[in-house]
C-alpha cells in the first residue's frame, strides 16, 4: 500500500486529545508573547464586572494555537523519512468563548487525502476544539498540512 493510499483508507477517522486545563498562566503567558493584554484576558476581576463571561477568557488565538499540542498528541507519527508541515486553514470560526479555568481537547477527523506534487501529500481535518461539559465548541476549523517525503 502506498502513503496516498494509507491515508486515503484513514478518511473519516476520527481521533480526540487528552483534556487540558486553561489556566490565568496559561492566558498571561500568552498575552505576554502576542502583546495582546485585553482586559478580557488579563483582568479577572473587571472581567467578572464587565463583560457577560462571569470572569476572563482565553484568547481565540490561544485556543486555535493549541491544535498542534492536541494533535501531537493523538494523531499518528509520521512514517519514517517524512515530516509534517503546517499549510494553513481554509476556514476557522471561533464558536465559543474558553473560561479561563475550564478545559479543553481536540478532536480531528481526517476529511481529505490529495497528492500535490512527487513527495508532497495534503491531508485536510475537520478540527474542533471542545470545552468539557459545554454545548458548544470553542472553535471549528479545517486544517490543512502537508506531508513532505524525502
Amino acid at each position: 500500500m502506498t502513503l496516498i493510499d494509507e491515508y486515503k483508507s484513514r478518511i473519516g477517522e476520527t481521533r480526540t486529545s487528552d483534556w487540558l486545563l486553561i489556566d490565568q498562566g496559561r492566558v498571561n503567558a500568552f498575552a505576554d508573547i502576542t502583546l495582546d493584554h485585553q482586559f478580557i484576558h488579563v483582568d479577572p476581576e473587571r472581567a467578572k464586572a464587565e463583560t457577560p463571561f462571569g470572569g476572563p477568557i482565553a484568547h481565540g488565538f490561544l485556543t486555535l494555537s493549541m491544535l498542534s499540542h492536541f494533535a501531537a498528541q493523538c494523531m499518528p507519527a509520521f512514517p519514517q523519512k517524512a515530516i509534517g508541515i503546517n499549510y494553513g486553514f481554509d476556514k476557522v470560526r471561533f464558536l465559543s468563548p474558553v473560561p479561563v479555568g475550564a478545559r479543553i481537547r481536540g478532536k480531528f477527523t481526517l476529511a481529505a487525502v490529495e497528492q500535490r506534487k512527487p513527495g508532497q501529500i495534503q491531508l485536510s481535518h475537520d478540527a474542533e476544539v471542545e470545552i468539557e461539559n459545554a454545548p458548544a465548541p470553542a472553535l471549528a476549523a479545517r486544517w490543512l498540512s502537508l506531508v513532505v517525503t524525502g
